[in-house]
């Protein structure tokens, strides 16, 4: 038999049998991964010798051993003991117990909380998921050699959710950071962790995607200021704060959530952001993070606002200032596109919130900015994050004289000077919206009730009148530019009729 006819059987050989495949490979996955292995190992395997395997699959399977040995070194099991006041009536051992359908925290037990961590100081320090300690009532630290530790918890940072947690132990192995902004789509990646309590547990996968975000949306009260990077490597409850690595055994990633049970679609905290904040928890038991008080959007998924603003091509939409935050006393505006921090470049949401987080706070920082078909710049000094105040409620538009405008979907009227002692603004600011028609252009885009429009296409819209002949020049299927005031917040919206 020719020599590649007979190192193609073998491949075929290895690929027929796939119900042997291991437990954590899809079909799919590991056919290819087969595949590429025979064929970069055509010309070097021995021909006639069925028995034989090409050396480059030894060379993997060796890799991946090896990754998991040492990786699982420095991962630690952790279990928690929950306040029964957190955890009565919910039964976490069963998929039923995680919101159906959508993104699971992981927490397994009634009583006692299960998840991953990872070991970033030789001197007890260790890294996870806030989550997996939230609420502990006492928390204990199993090692790959059987040793206990009580911990304690040094810092915990919500929006990134991540927590650092301290044991009284010594020359313990350490976890070795790859740099997640180099991490390629494609690239293998292995998670370790503990799922539904079987420890130290090994998955392998690729790198899916990067740069997700917005992952947590239809979460309740989710607000993190990271993307994530997604991965196939299996993840369950239990693996949360077990670390994502590359083939070279850098952990590239904190396993957090996963989409579904066992969809295969799974996101990990990219290492840069985990190693800056695990850091800043070590230090000084919490991390300052800078920000803006905006609210923004990437230009780029804007297709509204992209067909009706020339000149620039990426950048960052401001669309909403909070009032009392720190953007509300620069001559940053509502409709700004932020294309630069200090002369880098901000193409998404995300490079904005990574440029701002690290900076000073208190010391501007000078944002590039596209207003108006023209090129400014603004300086902006960057405050401490807080959770956002609670907005108040606006009292109900009851006074008489409304204006409607059916098309755009909304009842306008003017504010009394009575209204604008009431709302805390002044009468000319702009109309108060009275009521909003249900699935109209405006409701679709958030528009409420006790809202203030203060201007459409850049025109003043102070009193109805001027409303509505800005509405009458303004065309709602090419779309409007809205300027509006709502729980205090100036915000900015492109309106457009659906097609």
């Amino acid at each position: 038999m020719p020599r590649y006819a007979a190192d193609r059987q073998i491949c075929v050989q290895f690929m027929r049998p796939l119900n042997f495949y291991p437990a954590t490979f899809s079909a799919r996955s590991f056919r290819a991964f087969l595949v590429a292995g025979c064929l970069v190992a055509l010309p070097t395997s021995r021909a006639g010798d069925a028995s034989s395997v090409p050396d480059v699959v030894r060379q993997l399977n060796d890799a991946f051993a090896t990754v998991a040995q040492k990786v699982s070194a420095t991962v630690v099991v952790i279990n928690v003991k929950q306040k029964p006041s957190e955890v009565e009536g919910q039964d976490a051992g069963s998929a039923e117990a995680l919101p159906p359908s959508f993104w699971h925290h992981f927490v397994p037990d009634e009583t006692m909380g299960q998840g991953s961590g990872i070991i970033v100081r030789p001197d007890g320090y260790l890294l996870t998921n806030s989550h997996v300690v939230e609420d502990a009532e006492t928390i204990q630290i199993r090692l790959q050699d059987g040793r206990r530790f009580a911990a304690v918890v040094r810092g915990v940072d919500a929006q990134s959710d991540l927590a650092v947690l301290k044991i009284e132990a010594q020359d313990l192995p350490v976890v070795r950071f790859g740099d997640s902004a180099k991490t390629r789509v494609g690239e293998f990646a292995i998670a370790v962790g503990t799922p539904f309590s079987l420890d130290y547990s090994v998955t392998f996968g690729h790198v899916s995607a990067k740069g997700r975000s917005h992952v947590l949306e239809g979460l309740e009260g989710a607000t993190m200021d990271q993307d994530f990077i997604q991965t196939d490597a299996l993840i369950n409850p239990g693996n949360s704060g077990g670390p994502l690595v590359n083939i070279d055994g850098e952990v590239i990633g904190i396993n957090t959530l996963i989409r579904g049970m066992h969809s295969g679609i799974g996101f990990a905290i990219p290492s840069n952001l985990a190693k800056e904040v695990s850091d800043g928890l070590i230090a000084e038991g919490k991390f300052t993070r800078a920000w803006l008080g905006i609210s923004i959007g990437g230009l780029r998924e804007n297709e509204d606002l992209r067909d009706l603003i020339k000149g620039v091509d990426d950048g960052v939409v401001v669309s909403g200032i909070l009032q009392d935050g720190p953007a509300a006393k620069s001559d940053l505006k509502a409709g700004d596109i932020i294309t630069a921090v200090d002369g880098q470049p901000v193409r998404t949401p995300q490079d904005l919130r990574t440029e701002i987080r690290g900076k000073k706070i208190g010391q501007p920082v000078l944002l590039d900015v596209f207003r108006k078909s023209a090129a400014i710049q603004v300086k902006v000094s960057p405050g401490e994050w807080a959770s956002q105040p609670a907005l108040a409620a606006k009292p109900k538009a009851t006074e008489a004289s409304p204006s409607a405008a059916p098309s755009f979907g909304v009842t306008v009227q003017s504010i009394t000077p009575e209204l604008a002692a009431r709302l805390g603004v002044n009468p000319g600011d702009g109309v108060l919206v009275a009521s909003v028609d249900r699935n109209s252009p405006a409701a679709r885009k958030g528009l409420k009730a006790g809202d203030i429009i203060t201007s459409i296409d850049e025109q003043p819209t102070a009193t109805p009148k001027q409303f509505n002949a800005a509405l009458k020049k303004a065309d709602l299927k090419k779309g409007i530019l809205m300027h509006f005031i709502s729980n205090t917040t100036p915000r900015f919206e492109v309106i457009k009729a659906q097609p």
